[in-house]
């Protein structure tokens, strides 16, 4: 028995991706004692919902090392399957986990969406987010410039995520200010962002 193989396989600290073979068999189907096929229960919901033309929220939750993202990789492989398109990321990448906010939330997500959309050759140029730059590097005092023909979403997203990771004198700053504006970024997002996607 090869042990270092055994213990990368048996590490709970290491996502299986289901699409690559070679994850895929280590993958074991928990769903007897998670108590069901949870994650074909949220695939037929986004699926139904998708088919109406409606959005669709899910949360799916558990301890760590339990498996969430190994099944949340399953659920990638399986939507992309079906030709939905998948943007797949670990919130660590973007977010400080021991303080996160929903404007954190929406900003990550809107960050990692446009790195997505601008790798397909869609390129984006939201006027709300430019708008929402030049405010924000007012009120920080910290400059998050473009020039007129520069402007690029992810670009500015990462900036700010960045300094907002830094320092969480700036975050609290830039939280007070984004808080009356989450509709309006949500609404942006939908829109400006995911609206040029589709």
């Amino acid at each position: 028995m090869d042990f270092l193989r055994f213990f990368d396989a048996c590490d709970p600290s290491r996502t299986l991706i289901i699409s690559k073979p070679e994850d895929r068999q280590y993958y074991v189907d928990f769903a007897e004692v998670r108590g069901g096929k949870i994650i074909e229960a949220i695939e037929r919901t986004i699926a139904l919902k998708s088919f109406r033309g409606e959005s669709s929220c899910q949360l799916f939750t558990g301890h760590i090392g339990c498996g969430k993202s190994t099944e949340l990789r399953r659920l990638q492989a399986d939507l992309e399957e079906q030709n939905y398109y998948v943007v797949y990321f670990e919130s660590s990448q973007d977010l400080d986990l021991a303080d996160v906010d929903i404007t954190d939330i929406l900003l990550a997500i809107a960050h990692r969406i446009s790195i997505s959309l601008e790798n397909l050759g869609i390129k984006l140029r939201p006027s709300y987010f430019e708008k929402l730059f030049k405010e924000v590097s007012e009120l920080l005092q910290t400059p998050i410039e473009f020039s007129e023909f520069e402007f690029s979403l992810p670009i500015g997203l990462g900036k700010l995520t960045a300094l907002t990771k830094e320092s969480p004198k700036t975050r609290g700053r830039l939280r007070q200010y984004l808080e009356p504006l989450t509709s309006s970024i949500l609404k942006a997002l939908n829109q400006e962002v995911l609206g040029k996607g589709n």
